[in-house]
């Protein structure tokens, strides 16, 4: 038994379902390739934690720096993550969500380490400025184009499962 279909309405249909799939989308892709404030603001919060623990402080000076570093970025994720409309279903996150975050902190981590071993055997004046500024900047080329990486790929992740529903 068959049933009429109207070509029409079920194009209708169709976009009506789309749509709001692709401004979904859309508003991942704006909210990675959009303002680099967060990032920007976040190299340069580390870039002074980073000269900071470049100075002699005592312990408690270093664990109140350390402290107050956690803080401030924690702080500034709030405030972006509030400022982001998007809420993503977590099975919308791919391993490709992840893998900036790891593979950049994997990679500011490695320069702060070899940076910082460099201007020690170097015994170079103003080492931990050189380290913060070092540091801060593979931050910042590596953070955008990563996360622009990411939120691209979520559409296509999408028009795959699509093709593979059919």
């Amino acid at each position: 038994m068959t049933t009429p279909v109207d070509a029409e309405q079920a194009w209708k249909d169709l976009q009506r379902i789309r749509v709001p799939q692709e401004r979904v989308y859309d508003e991942m892709e704006r909210c990675a390739s959009g303002g680099p404030g967060a990032t920007y603001t976040t190299a340069a919060i580390m870039w002074v934690f980073l000269v900071s623990m470049g100075l002699d402080l005592p312990k408690w000076g270093v664990w109140l720096v350390l402290a107050g570093y956690v803080a401030v970025l924690l702080g500034l994720a709030v405030v972006y993550n509030r400022r982001s409309r998007m809420r993503l279903h977590r099975s919308r996150h791919t391993w490709r969500s992840l893998a900036p975050f790891l593979a950049g902190a994997v990679t500011t981590g490695g320069t702060i380490l070899l940076s910082g071993h460099l201007v020690e055997s170097l015994e170079l004046p103003f080492g931990s400025l050189i380290q913060a500024t070092a540091s801060a900047a593979v931050f910042v080329l590596f953070t955008g184009p990563a996360n622009r990486w990411s939120a691209n790929t979520l559409r296509g992740a999408a028009a795959q499962r699509a093709r593979a529903d059919r």
